[in-house]
């Protein structure tokens, strides 16, 4: 090939060969038989042409994309060039096909008129059809179609290829050329249709286009062999409907034929025998040169190409193979064709995997298919099982439908261990695995048996078909263990199983005492159920997914009326049976907590509507008994929650269900105070008994103060005064003082919720102050107590009160009042208590996977407040230095928050940012010189982590320059002053300063610095290096020797480092590339040993490159006020 040719996308044919071990031993011992030799055939004036042999490889590797082809002033064998044959008017085929605005099948009936007419020049344009659509603009002439061989004259389109880039019409986007594939797939596809009567076997059309097709599959040029094979891929697709035509017509002959034959000797009619029987004789012969066809393009194609280095390739033979062989399963669904798609199983790319998954799928589907799928089967079942794993998501779906196919239709073939392997997939995080996983749930093991009579309860009641499939499924709930998982499992089945919904059954099952012959329900199973029955409730009634499950998406019509009637239809069955419901587990604390759920899911109008007042009553009475019976927390939580939505203003129970309220928060006050009368005179010797006795009754406040203004109860006097007593280091326990701690706040933010924000209360707007400033004074003596439990609580608690009293406030003039800024000291608390209490190592080997979760959700609670401080402005940037200095350390475990704090304090202040990134740099540095006695080692592993540190700041600030300018310069700023200063070593007089090798950390900046701004810097570190009185010499200097090479571009005047400038893109200059490569080699030649210290070229968008030269000369001396000393 000549080097004219070096720029055209071009990449190896070598074939994609399937590596896994798995494979190797299934292919050595899979005996497959071999594909049948095409027979030859009779009678044939003119042969295939054989496929030419490929063009030798390009020296460039897989992949050549160079400079345009310089054009010839002739051509050697062609011939004096031709105009391009047209439809009229200059149309070309291609340019009807890529329009999309003519019927195809007109445009294909006129051109086999054309055809008929005058078969070369018709011949000549459907060949052209095929270069152009590959995206090559060269003409076949009519003297190259006769005097030339297809392998030459594909040699010469290839030359003739000389398009800027690699795109073609098949890969090229926009909705232009999305149509045009679609167009060029139904062309051939409607071509072989209109022809197949007649034109296709006149061994001259067929033969012609097969052997341009087959030419071109085997080109090295991506276009040719991308386009051609998706062609043939379709022919053959054509072909086999062709086929499928033929043999319906010959047995259709047949039949007219056996009918004929059966007549008596008088009335059969010899003639008809004659025509039926050279009819059928003529079918035959058609099939069989059909068939040849097929087996020739599979042998010369397909064998090649379903290995393609391309994945389009391969995913276009795996998508067409499955079409064959569904189709015309008399010819492809064999061994010797299935074993294609078996190997290609292993694929490496995703869509080509799916694209096999996808060709199975409707032949297991097909039950009379079984029998030829056996030993494919066998041989690859494993492969699809271990599918259904994949880490692309569409490939692990659609293995899930070929296993629930596999299932349906061949029930013996999945083993036990197969099926569990899918089982597990319904708590995947991906929904549509999860649900497709689900439908093999139900064909599997959740289908109603038709034969089996249906149980009774013990006082007679029917039971639901579904009961025994609920069984199954809190059983399979509990052997999964995965009990905190209850809501995954309901979202995977709740769409494609109605027993999901059937709540009637359920309360039956938990409600009706069992019949005969049937197991009464173990308490493990109540459980599993009841929680079961919660989060099909809340799924139903809210239509949210589990968190994880995808984003939230907006709901359709259909969907948002599903949901209404839902929620009606779960009211109007919990309102009868929730009461009996709680009755029966009052006692148990973890099935009242999900069934106190329920109720905030109802709709509760219905309790007004439906006259429902007594069950309403039942209800109340139930909570109240709940609350003064249990201390746990999530059971008190869930009865707060549900006082809360049954007091709601828009509905007409409000009223009955506020008395409710009243009389219980009175009864819990009472008990309080008996508590906290009883503990406050025993003191210091107050025993277990006083202890417990108040902390359970804080829990039900503290549970109730969240949902319910309290501040009527004169709450804040005894509060107080368990945590000023802790504060003096008093004994009160630490439960105790947390919740005091909980309930101030509470306190402090319904106090501030009720003023009037135009005419507040002064009276009320004075003790709001007194009570802020009195609480924040002992949350800040508890931030520094040596208590854990209480510090924590008072740090969490602060955080918030910072941002309810914020100075947003002041915007307000009649509360401005209440506005509370940190101070200073303030500020450092709660950074060192983020120090000391996030940024730790987990050195407790002893603590199990559970605890250590616990412990780091916590951790990520605290730095999430802090960071929240900082997002909101309420404390300065400059105290987040302690914590994007942790980044790369703990990216694992806060890295989310980290960076998106850090992206926030960039909205708020840029400069003050970047100045915050370099003081969180110059820490480290600091950690890191004092690691090594005063020294940087920059090979340490310490400065290396340093060093990343400053590329992950540097990544955050994006691509465009101009926006991050100032920002940028400001941070180079800091970054000199601090590695210059002091500019004298005093433990090496002659020796560079201590911190210059912190110059090298800056180098990560450099590519963020616009052109001019680099010169402004430069001028900057020469202006501060020109005090030093010794040499720069010797290894130490080399970090100064590096940042200033960063900063260099075209134009400098250090000439002494010219070399490297070279290295740095010139966006305005456009050079040939021969002339700028031998540049560059020869100034890299001489360059000695500064090109050792070059740093990474600049990397601009082109937006920010386009926008530079504009802005240059207005902003030359922009950033230069950044650097005055």
């Amino acid at each position: 090939m000549s080097e004219s040719t070096e720029n055209i996308t071009m990449d190896d044919t070598e074939e994609f060969i399937p590596d896994q071990h798995e494979l190797d031993v299934a292919l050595d011992n899979m005996e497959f038989e071999d594909t049948p030799q095409p027979p030859a055939k009779r009678g044939r004036k003119r042969q295939i042409k054989a496929p030419p042999p490929p063009p030798p490889p390009p020296p460039a590797g897989p992949e050549m994309v160079g400079v345009r082809k310089p054009r010839r002033g002739g051509r050697q064998g062609g011939g004096t060039r031709l105009r391009p044959l047209v439809v009229e008017d200059g149309i070309t085929l291609f340019d009807i096909v890529k329009s999309g605005r003519s019927a195809l099948q007109a445009v294909i009936d006129d051109w086999i008129e054309r055809y008929n007419n005058d078969r070369d020049p018709a011949l000549l344009e459907l060949m052209q059809f095929f270069i152009r659509s590959s995206g090559c603009k060269g003409t076949i002439t009519m003297e190259m179609q006769e005097h030339m061989q297809h392998a030459q004259i594909i040699r010469r389109m290839t030359e003739e290829f000389d398009e800027d880039s690699g795109d073609y019409p098949l890969i090229m986007s926009g909705p232009v050329w999305k149509k045009f594939r679609a167009n060029f797939c139904e062309f051939v596809s409607v071509l072989v249709r209109q022809c197949q009567y007649s034109i296709i076997y006149d061994q001259y059309l067929m033969d012609n286009v097969i052997s341009l097709l087959t030419g071109l599959s085997d080109s090295q040029v991506r276009a040719f062999r991308h386009t051609s094979t998706l062609a043939v891929m379709k022919l053959m697709t054509a072909l086999v409907d062709v086929a499928l035509n033929l043999s319906v017509n010959k047995d259709f002959t047949q039949r007219q034929y056996e009918a004929e034959r059966q007549k008596s000797q008088s009335k059969r009619a010899t003639e008809r025998l004659e025509v039926l029987m050279q009819k059928r004789k003529e079918l035959e012969e058609q099939t069989e040169e059909i068939r040849n066809m097929l087996n020739y393009m599979f042998k010369s194609v397909f064998v090649h190409r379903y290995r393609d280095t391309l994945p389009d390739i391969r995913s276009i033979c795996m998508g067409e193979i499955g079409i064959w062989m569904k189709k015309y399963p008399n010819m492809f669904l064999d061994d010797g064709y299935l074993k294609y798609i078996g190997w290609t199983l292993h694929d490496k790319v995703g869509d080509t995997r799916l694209k096999c998954l996808q060709s199975l799928l409707p032949l297991y589907q097909t039950e009379e298919l079984g029998p030829k799928m056996e030993l494919f089967t066998s041989k690859f079942k494993d492969r699809i099982v271990s599918m259904t794993l994949d880490k692309e998501y569409d490939v692990a779906v659609q293995g899930v439908k070929l296993i629930i196919a596999i299932q349906r239709n061949h029930k013996d073939i999945l083993s036990d261990k197969d099926c569990e392997h899918v089982y597990e997939l319904v708590y995947s995080s991906h929904r549509a695995v999860a649900q497709t996983a689900g439908e093999f749930l139900n064909v599997k093991l959740f289908t109603i048996d038709d034969d089996t009579p249906l149980a009774k309860s013990k006082r007679g009641k029917k039971r639901s078909p579904n009961t025994p499939l609920i069984r199954d499924l809190v059983q399979f709930f509990i052997e999964s263990e995965l009990h905190e998982h209850g809501a995954y499992l309901v979202d995977s089945l709740i769409d494609n199983n109605p027993m999901m919904k059937d709540w009637e059954c359920m309360t039956d099952l938990l409600l009706e005492e069992p019949g005969k012959g049937e197991e009464a329900l173990e308490d493990k199973i109540e459980t599993s159920l009841i929680e079961i029955v919660v989060c099909t409730v809340r799924q139903s009634a809210t239509g949210e997914p589990p968190v994880g499950r995808g984003p939230n998406r907006k709901l359709s019509t259909k969907e948002q009326r599903q949901i209404i009637d839902d929620k009606v239809k779960l009211t109007e069955h919990f309102i009868q049976t929730l009461p009996a419901l709680l009755a029966k587990y009052i006692q148990d604390e973890e099935k009242i907590a999900n069934l106190m759920t329920i109720p905030q899911y109802f709709e509760l109008e219905i309790y007004t509507t439906s006259r429902q007042e007594k069950c309403l009553e039942n209800l109340l009475k139930l909570i109240h008994e709940i609350v003064l019976r249990h201390t746990n927390t999530e059971v008190l939580e869930a009865c707060a929650k549900t006082y809360e939505l049954l007091c709601s203003d828009e509905y007409a129970i409000k009223g009955k269900c506020e008395v409710a309220r009243a009389t219980l928060l009175d009864q819990l006050m009472e008990k309080f105070r008996e508590a906290y009368q009883a503990f406050i005179e025993e003191g210091e010797e107050a025993d277990d008994e006083e202890e417990f006795a108040l902390l359970t009754s804080m829990n039900r406040i503290t549970s109730f103060i969240d949902c319910h203004d309290m501040t009527a109860y004169n709450l804040w006097e005894p509060l107080m005064t368990l945590i000023k007593a802790a504060s003096d280091d008093k004994h009160v326990p630490d439960p105790i003082v947390c919740k005091s701690i909980r309930c101030c706040v509470n306190l402090l933010t319904w106090s501030l919720a009720n003023l009037d924000n135009h005419n507040p209360d002064k009276n009320a707007l004075k003790q709001l102050k007194r009570n802020l400033n009195e609480f924040m004074s002992l949350c800040r003596l508890l931030i520094t107590s040596a208590r854990d439990a209480a510090e924590e609580e008072a740090f969490l608690a602060v955080c918030d009160l910072l941002i309810i009293f914020s100075k947003q406030l002041a915007n307000n003039a009649v509360l401005a009042a209440l506005s509370y800024e940190p101070d200073v000291n303030l500020s450092g608390q709660l950074t060192g208590f983020i120090e000391c209490k996030v940024f730790i190592d987990d050195e407790d080997e002893d603590q199990d996977e559970h605890q250590k979760i616990e412990e780091l959700h916590k951790r990520r609670n605290f730095l999430a407040s802090f960071s929240k401080l900082v997002v909101y402005n309420i404390v300065s940037i400059r105290n987040a230095a302690d914590v994007f200095k942790h980044y790369c350390r703990f990216y694992n475990d806060y890295g989310d928050i980290i960076k998106t704090a850090l992206g926030k304090s960039r909205e708020i202040n840029k400069v003050t940012c970047a100045r915050t990134l370099a003081v969180s740099l110059t820490s480290v540095f600091k950690e890191v010189q004092a690691e090594h006695g005063g020294r940087i080692n920059r090979g340490s592993e310490g400065f290396g982590a340093l060093k990343e540190l400053a590329r992950r700041f540097s990544m955050s600030f994006g691509l465009d320059l101009v926006r991050n300018r100032e920002a940028i310069a400001s941070l180079h700023r800091e970054g000199i002053i601090f590695a210059l200063n002091p500019l004298e070593n005093p433990e090496e007089p002659r020796g560079p300063p201590p911190n210059i090798a912190f110059l090298e950390i800056m180098c990560e900046f450099s590519n963020k610095l616009m052109k001019q701004d680099k010169k402004t810097v430069l001028q900057y570190l020469e202006k501060h290096m020109s005090r030093a009185t010794h040499l720069m010499r010797g290894e130490e200097w080399s970090p100064y020797v590096t940042y200033k090479n960063s900063l260099l571009h075209h134009g400098t005047h250090a000439s002494e480092f010219e070399p490297t400038v070279q290295k740095h893109r010139e966006p305005k200059e456009h050079k040939p590339r021969r002339a700028r490569g031998k540049r560059k080699a020869e100034q890299e030649q001489g360059a000695g040993d500064a090109a050792d210290v070059v740093a990474q070229p600049t990397r601009q968008s082109k937006r920010v490159r386009a926008t530079a030269p504009a802005d240059e000369e207005e902003s030359e001396q922009g950033s230069e006020r950044d650097f005055e000393t």
